[in-house]
């Protein structure tokens, strides 16, 4: 039985994001569940968002539009870190020729990124909003 696309995508990305050698100077991890101390010795951290799927198939073919979010928090003074953040993670996704085992991925792309002072009024939020189109085995 093959990997959900969803899964395999989640996967994907955090084994890019982890092992890009200018991102794991900067943060202190990238999480799903964020633990206690998420900053380590770092001032920033990268987690993973919200996702949808929208179905995309056609004749015999399964596929959908995968859509997640990155969320960059960064204790640094100011929003350079987490932009300087979110241009990295934007590099290391958009467009790039990835490769699930499982599943295809026809293209991930970056839609939009964001960031602003989160609501506790010290820490810096960036977000990179992610779309991929991937194909499921028949």
């Amino acid at each position: 039985m093959a990997e959900a696309p969803q899964a395999e995508l989640q996967k994907l990305v955090y084994d890019t994001l982890r092992l890009n050698a200018d991102i794991a100077a900067l943060v202190g991890g990238v999480y799903d569940r964020v633990p206690a101390e998420p900053y380590k010795t770092k001032t920033a951290y990268i987690s993973f968002g919200p996702s949808d799927t929208v179905e995309d198939g056609a004749d015999c073919i399964a596929s959908g539009l995968n859509t997640f979010q990155v969320d960059i928090w960064s204790a640094a003074a100011g929003q350079v870190e987490a932009k300087r953040l979110v241009h990295l993670v934007t590099k290391a996704l958009h467009l790039q020729e990835l490769a699930l085992t499982d599943n295809a991925l026809a293209e991930i792309r970056v839609e939009f990124s964001r960031v602003f002072t989160d609501s506790d009024g010290l820490t810096t939020h960036g977000l990179v909003s992610v779309t991929a189109s991937i194909e499921e085995p028949e």
